[in-house]
Order: C-alpha cells, then sequence, then structure tokens
C-alpha cells in the first residue's frame, strides 16, 4: 500500500509530464484542454484524476517526486519532462525555472543532468535538414506514407527516444513539403503553422509517453523502458494517422500559398485523421517489419537528417 502522500511510479512520471506541459504560461487553453482530455482517455480514473488534482492544486510536485524511489526512475522523469517541455524546439523561461525545479526535487546531481540534457537537445533540436530533398516532382504523398510508416513503427518501440523522435520528424516532413513548394521553413515557422491547425505539442508527446505506462510500469534500464506497452496499436494506429494528417495538410497549405487560416486547416485536419485511421490497418504489416530494422543508432540517424526515411 502506497503511503498518503506518494503515489505509484506510473502516476508519478505522469503527473510530472503533466507539470511539465502547464509549465508553460503561453499554452493557450486549446493544448490545455487537450492534455486533460488525453488524460482522461488514456487512463480511465487513475489518469484522469492526476490531472484534475493537479489542475486544481491538490496535487504537489513534491507529493509527485515523492513516488520516485530509485535513481533509474528520477533520471527516467527528468528525461520525460525535458522533452515534453521541448517538444516545440525550444525552452521558455517558465519552462527553464520548472525544469531547474523539478532536476532539484530529483536530487540530480550536475553530470547526470547534463546527460540527460544533451540526450533530450540531440533529438528535438536536430537541423530539419536531410540527405532527402522534396522538389515538387516527387512523389509527395509517398514521401508522407513513409513517414507515417516510421512514426508508426516508432511507436511499437519501448525506448523513450522512439516516442521524442516522432515531432521532429514530422517537423522535418514539412519542411521538405514547404521547401518543395519554394518555402524556406523554420522551426519557429513550423510550429506556428501546426499551432494554426489545433495540433498540440504537448498533448502529442505525452500520449506517447503515457501509453508506455498507463496499463504497466515500465523502467528505464541501460537505454531501455522495459515492461508491457499499454495500447500498442492504438499508439501506432495515432502515430501514424496524425503524421499522414499533417503532411497532407501541409501540402494544402504551402501549394495554396499558405493563404488556409485556422478554421480552414482545423477543418481539414479531422477529414485526413479519419482517412489516414482506416488506412493503417492495410499498412500495419509494413509498420512491424519498419519497427523491426530500427535501433537507438538508426533512430538518431534519421531525426538527425542522416539517412533516408
Amino acid at each position: 500500500m502506497q503511503p498518503a502522500d506518494t503515489h505509484p511510479p506510473s502516476e508519478s512520471l505522469l503527473a510530472i509530464c503533466l507539470f511539465a506541459a502547464f509549465a508553460d504560461g503561453d499554452k493557450n487553453d486549446e493544448e490545455r484542454g487537450k492534455i486533460e482530455s488525453l488524460a482522461r482517455e488514456l487512463g480511465g480514473g487513475d489518469v484522469a484524476a492526476v490531472s484534475r488534482r493537479i489542475l486544481m492544486g491538490r496535487l504537489s510536485m513534491d507529493a509527485a517526486t515523492a513516488g520516485l524511489k530509485t535513481r533509474e526512475e528520477r533520471m527516467l522523469a527528468y528525461e520525460m519532462a525535458r522533452a515534453v517541455c521541448e517538444a516545440g524546439g525550444s525552452i521558455s523561461a517558465d519552462e527553464q525555472t520548472f525544469l531547474n525545479e523539478l532536476r532539484t526535487k530529483l536530487a540530480l546531481n550536475d553530470a547526470d543532468a547534463k546527460t540527460l540534457d544533451d540526450e533530450v537537445d540531440s533529438v528535438a533540436l536536430a537541423p530539419l535538414e536531410t540527405v532527402e530533398t522534396a522538389p515538387a516532382a516527387v512523389d509527395q504523398s509517398g514521401m508522407i506514407l513513409r513517414y507515417s510508416i516510421l512514426n508508426g513503427a516508432l511507436e511499437l518501440l519501448p525506448e523513450t527516444l522512439a516516442t521524442m523522435a516522432i515531432l521532429p520528424l514530422q517537423m522535418k516532413m514539412v519542411w521538405r513539403i514547404g521547401k518543395a513548394h519554394g518555402c524556406e521553413l523554420d522551426r519557429s515557422s513550423i510550429k506556428e503553422f501546426l499551432a494554426t491547425a489545433g495540433i498540440g505539442f504537448g498533448s502529442q508527446i505525452i500520449e506517447g509517453f503515457a501509453r508506455k505506462f498507463v496499463g504497466g510500469f515500465g523502467k528505464k534500464l541501460a537505454g531501455k523502458l522495459v515492461g508491457r506497452i499499454a495500447n500498442e496499436a492504438t499508439g501506432s494506429a495515432f502515430s501514424f494517422a496524425s503524421t499522414y494528417a499533417i503532411g497532407h495538410l501541409a501540402v494544402k497549405y504551402y501549394s495554396g500559398g499558405r493563404k488556409l487560416g485556422g478554421a480552414d486547416l482545423k477543418a481539414l485536419y479531422a477529414p485526413l485523421t479519419q482517412e489516414a485511421g482506416q488506412l493503417h490497418a492495410k499498412y500495419l504489416p509494413e509498420i512491424q517489419q519498419r519497427a523491426k530494422s530500427l535501433d537507438t543508432a538508426s533512430i538518431l540517424n534519421l531525426v538527425r537528417g542522416q539517412a533516408a526515411v
């Protein structure tokens, strides 16, 4: 039985991810709503209760961190929190303050914290450029499908690195699409495009992390998450669909001279995700085969643009 002021490791990890998502004072109500809704969808009563207690001020950081007893659990919590904060490619002043406080509460030393910072930064801040190009004459639908299959495969892997890689790969895909239509994009412009379409950075990465823990806690040992991954097929379908929808939305947006507004993009996004959801089953064998070919080195090469998707 857990002490009154502590929580199971899986609940503590999710709580810390939610604290990280809410740390940015600039995060809009829509994104907060998505994160809260996500918590309800993923974990039923327990996860929904975590989100509610945080938003109502009834769950403190001290209580969340008290549920993490081992060094591995504390390091994993910090790594995941930094990944959530850096999901959009940068860390705000409010988020950095939160991470500093979290590091202190988790009693991480300078060396451990720097190692984790560097690991997350190497993925989240990887260059958008890639060894591949996407001129307008290239089949962009084929390129989008390859990214969708890859991200669906990443969701089947237990490593936290695999989850962290999905957003940078989506941004890299958008960068290639923009370039094909004569648009020179950077992280800020891609982030603005996705935010206008109502696609949340924090909610996407929290979903990936939460699926690895809800219903079965795994520990990070030698870079691996060991333990049952909850809802594998559902997670793969979500990442496949979101990547597919983002890619085709980007084609419509940049080929049309960036004239579509937020309402237009949101209206287009929903049917694209539905279309992708129907395609996932068809491509699931390819997704599973792709997952077998991935390891830490190959994932990093893909994120850094040193390998073809």
